[in-house]
């Protein structure tokens, strides 16, 4: 079992920045790839972004590429999301998740562990 509790959420401009944080407990960090995912009002969970479990290879959603860093620390078992050049578009609850498979297929990951979920709202 893993807890996931994301931070960091709040409402920005757009064009600023923001950084999320998700606190992980309970089994080894380590052992999980690690992703975000948001859901806007109305739409699908999408992806954002994901990393591996050691070598830190990173995935973006098209979305995102180019604007948004995901990173993790295992000695605060802590994964970010940072977001710049923030757009009304990437209002949405964004949710830390934890997969036992590959960081390359949490694109479609149906199993894992979830955060309960920041809101972001980005005004224009």
């Amino acid at each position: 079992q893993v807890q996931l509790v994301e931070s960091g959420g709040g409402l920005v401009q757009a064009g600023g920045s923001l950084r999320l944080s998700c606190a992980a407990s309970g089994r080894t960090f380590s052992g999980y790839a690690m992703g975000w995912f948001r859901q806007a009002p109305g739409k699908e969970r999408e992806f954002v972004a994901a990393i591996s479990r050691s070598r830190g290879f990173t995935y973006y959603a098209d979305s995102v590429k180019g604007r948004g860093t995901i990173s993790r620390d295992a000695t605060k078992n802590t994964v970010y999301l940072q977001i710049n050049s923030l757009k009304p578009e990437d209002t949405a609850v964004y949710y830390c998740a934890a997969s036992s498979g590959a960081a390359s297929s949490m694109r479609t990951m149906r199993e894992g562990y979830w955060g309960q979920g920041t809101q972001v709202t980005v005004s224009s």
